[in-house]
């Protein structure tokens, strides 16, 4: 008998994994336990299926096994509910793989020192997923990455064994849209997006996602890829937008906030978005520019985007120098010697996710001039040892009260946490420079202390 065709081959695996997808009887693997990786693990233990959840972290495993979580928004109580699921496999060793039908990779694409694409998480996971693939199984990058990082890495890293993309495995892309701390929006709500290369693989990748939410499937890997950098890109340039114009209307004197919120009741052509101490967090201060090196690349430029990130990774400095201005204006006093509190290590409201928070730099800044700098977080006890801000290594949060807060002549708002008191501050802190009009419920007899920035 003639062993079949590639073609047919691959009909019949996308037509056995449909039929196992649908009645839940497929293994789901996901590398990474990160912000990425646990709700993925715990969208896809909802819908009834078994996960193999893998990490080289063995603290982090360590962590779900003892029912605790080492993320904020994910309390102890869902971490316990995954592990007493009776469906979830915890692992640090990597030959376990095999037992996984879909592979999901949810690892960090940081940037290098040089500001380029740093993909030695991916290229590091592939290689393990390499060494342990079978037939039949379904691989997934869901990391942001620049347009051509499936095909042109990991496709080859996987192939490397024998084992072709199309015909024994699938591989897809399916990019991550998670928002920490966002309670309206989470795994099984947020359509998804999905491309591959070949009909059987795209089909494969839609019955696995279909099973958790909307599935929004796109011609191919590359495609799927420059889908989730123009969500970013988009981000990164309005953000930018409205901090420029915070500064021109502050020279006018016209409040930005003001603005937005009487612009945003235009039922179209508007969008909101608002000023800061500059862009924080994994992706919007960081995927767009995996686009601008590919381009590159390629001969071409990205002034716009580049631009735009110009403008916001100008604002720590900025806010730094307001500081400094309302010190001497409002308290006589100078930066050197002054007593500092940087209010929210995070890099937004609500989570304990301190990664390229501008607060990290506005710290360094403020050190930088002879102030003497703390910081209050209510999510962040400890601030993470980071080589890129060696400032802020070994800085605990301040404990919260009116005698810790009465020794600082100036706060700085640069997290608009729900957890502070805000008042308070106000009340008992001589200055309160605020960068995300935390302050703006109070009452008007505090807003003399107030300096937006």
């Amino acid at each position: 008998m003639n062993a079949p065709t590639p073609v047919a081959a691959a009909e019949a695996m996308a037509a056995e994994f449909e039929r196992r997808a649908a009645a839940r009887q497929l293994v789901v693997g996901v590398l990474g336990l990160g912000y990425v990786g646990l709700p993925l693990t715990e969208a896809f233990l909802g819908k009834g299926f078994k996960v193999l959840a893998f990490d080289p972290d063995a603290e982090k495993i360590a962590a779900i096994e003892a029912g605790r979580t080492y993320i904020r928004h994910i309390d102890d109580a869902r971490v316990a509910a995954m592990r007493d699921s009776g469906r979830l496999a915890l692992t640090t060793d990597p030959a376990r793989l095999a037992e996984a039908d879909a592979l999901l990779m949810c690892v960090p694409t940081p940037l290098n020192v040089h500001r380029e694409p740093d993909l030695s998480f991916v290229e590091a996971c592939a290689r393990t997923i390499a060494a342990h693939l079978r037939p039949g199984q379904l691989v997934v990058l869901e990391s942001t990455t620049y347009p051509g990082t499936s095909e042109e890495l990991i496709r080859p890293i996987l192939e490397a064994g024998g084992l072709k993309s199309g015909a024994d495995f699938a591989l897809a892309y399916s990019p991550e849209r998670e928002d920490p701390g966002n309670i309206q929006f989470g795994a099984t709500s947020i359509p998804k997006v999905v491309g591959a290369d070949t009909e059987p693989e795209r089909r494969m990748a839609i019955a696995l996602y279909s099973t958790l939410t909307q599935v929004v499937p796109v011609s191919d890997l590359k495609t799927a890829e420059a889908v989730k950098l123009t969500e970013n890109v988009f981000r990164l340039v309005n953000i930018a937008l409205v901090n420029e114009l915070k500064v021109v209307y502050e020279s006018l004197g016209i409040d930005i906030w003001e603005v937005v919120d009487a612009a945003k009741t235009k039922p179209f052509g508007y969008m909101p978005f608002y000023p800061g101490p500059g862009l924080g967090g994994h992706c919007i201060g960081i995927d767009p520019f995996y686009l601008t090196w590919k381009a590159r690349a390629h001969g071409e430029a990205t002034r716009f985007i580049e631009l735009a990130g110009d403008v916001v990774t100008a604002m720590p400095r900025r806010v730094v120098g307001q500081v400094s201005e309302a010190l001497s204006s409002r308290l006589g006093k100078a930066v050197r010697g002054a007593r500092v509190l940087v209010v929210g290590l995070a890099y937004k409201k609500n989570v304990d996710d301190m990664r390229e928070s501008p607060s990290l730099e506005i710290i360094e800044r403020l050190r930088g001039r002879g102030a003497e700098v703390d910081y209050h977080d209510p999510f962040i006890p400890h601030a993470l040892d980071m080589p890129e801000h060696p400032e802020v290594a070994g800085m605990s949060s301040i404990a919260w009260s009116r005698e810790a807060l009465a020794a600082y002549d100036c706060a700085v708002i640069c997290t608009d946490h729900d957890a502070v008191d805000y008042a308070e501050l106000v009340q008992t802190v001589p200055l309160v420079v605020d960068t995300r009009n935390a302050t703006a419920k109070l009452p008007a007899e505090l807003s003399d202390k107030v300096v937006k920035a």
